[in-house]
């Protein structure tokens, strides 16, 4: 998986930064987690072909998140038409994207998909054979979800247990890479005798949020956990005035969920230097970094 931050920025665009959005490639999968205004632009800064798109995963319907919907939409549809593009979102987002799509002349030449996610815990929304979507509720002022996008656990064949017990290479390979007994002559081999795990990558998505409990199931084990951090520490009680979290919050629950690592991002425009907000959640996480437009990292 590659991870492209597109924008860093809560509620408003700054010279520095825009706002929300983030490309996820997986396999022949473009993922793309909220769409604010500007994303699209964004996106041909960081050379990322727009009709790479497969899925959008919005986490609500804040402006700052979706407000670059619609262009992007318009666009793939006349470089593409005909794309097939699946949507998901919270509660109200059938309902909102027929509004979207009304809100001005437009001509929707894409096959859409809009799945609503009515959840109240963890739940796995989308799943194929090598990788699975899992959402959970946030706490926001409005209906919001976070996102677990994880790659399936595989078995391989460790060459060297194999050549101990005389396997030769054949058709009974896939059997036992798919967990499946394999009978070689008279010898039935069992894949745990020749086989092992490699662990599937994971990465989460924790969008505007109170800390809840729902932040950490979602974000367990996670290899990257990208999340919100609009607050430094020292602006606990207005980031619980509008449901956003500190930068201790999302050390906190970086440390209980055992992730491996930490980026901050959705950053208050009062900031023009983000140290002291990477330098709070340090205290408690120490692998934690504040993302950066056009920032990229390998998952």
């Amino acid at each position: 998986m590659e991870l492209t931050i597109l924008g860093t920025s809560s509620m408003v665009p700054t010279k520095e930064r825009n706002v929300s959005g983030y490309f996820l490639a997986l396999e022949d999968e473009g993922i793309l987690l909220d769409c604010g205004e500007g994303t699209q632009r964004q996106m041909n800064i960081a050379n990322i072909k727009r009709t790479r798109i497969t899925k959008v995963l919005l986490s609500h319907w804040h402006g700052d998140h979706v407000s670059g919907l619609i262009g992007l939409l318009q666009t793939i549809g006349n470089e593409e038409p005909q794309k097939k593009i699946s949507i998901y979102g919270p509660q109200g987002t059938k309902k909102n994207m027929k509004h979207l799509l009304q809100s001005c002349l437009f001509e929707n030449k894409i096959h859409l998909e809009i799945v609503e996610c009515k959840i109240n815990k963890p739940k796995i929304i989308f799943e194929t054979k090598g990788y699975t979507i899992e959402a959970a509720p946030m706490t926001h002022s409005v209906p919001c979800i976070g996102y677990a996008i994880k790659i399936k656990d595989v078995l391989r064949i460790d060459i060297e247990k194999a050549k101990k017990l005389r396997i030769p290479e054949g058709p009974w390979m896939k059997l036992l890479s798919d967990g499946k007994p394999a009978k070689i002559g008279q010898t039935t081999v069992l894949p745990e005798q020749v086989t092992q795990l490699k662990k599937g990558k994971k990465m989460v998505y924790i969008p505007d949020t109170t800390p809840n409990k729902e932040s950490i199931m979602l974000a367990e084990d996670a290899d990257l956990l990208l999340i919100e951090s609009t607050y430094d520490a020292d602006l606990r009680e207005k980031a619980e005035q509008y449901m956003h979290m500190t930068s201790r919050d999302c050390a906190t629950i970086a440390q209980q969920a055992r992730v491996q690592k930490l980026i901050l991002t959705h950053f208050s425009q009062r900031y023009k230097d983000i140290k002291k907000i990477e330098e709070d959640a340090k205290q408690i996480f120490p692998n934690t970094f504040c993302a950066y437009d056009f920032m990229r990292m390998t998952i």
